[in-house]
């Protein structure tokens, strides 16, 4: 089978559920995060950026030396990241003396990753 998909997962009859499918095609194209929501799983799904968001959730701050440290990754690269995910309003920075320190913007952010995270342990898990 491969990647081809089989004749059991596609519907065999036509739906007439125009009505509810009208509704949420509305309210889908209404919503005016979609490109704002894609903007934000697009940056995390970067591995090295989702290093540095995780190291953010399992840490309340941290500098950029220290983030580059932890994802094995320059201090420029690190930095561009952050400042990436910073433009997105996922993080924050506070600049203290020559240090410069991160953090991930509301618990939002973290939640997200935290659930993302608890997700993949348990699809692990199933087997």
């Amino acid at each position: 089978m491969g990647d081809h998909m089989s004749e059991r997962d596609v519907c065999e009859v036509i739906c007439d559920s125009r009505e509810k499918t009208a509704i949420l095609k509305q309210q889908i194209d209404q919503s005016k995060n979609i490109v704002e929501v894609t903007k934000l799983f697009k940056a995390l799904s970067d591995e090295t950026r989702m290093k540095v968001a995780y190291a953010l959730t399992l840490e309340k701050e941290l500098c950029v030396c220290d983030v580059a440290e932890i994802v094995g990754a320059s201090t420029a690269t690190t930095s561009h990241h952050l400042r990436h995910l910073k433009s997105l309003g996922l993080a924050k920075y506070r600049k203290e003396g020559k240090l410069v320190y991160y953090s991930l913007d509301d618990d939002h952010v973290k939640q997200l990753i935290r659930i993302a995270f608890a997700h993949q342990e348990e699809l692990v898990s199933r087997g």
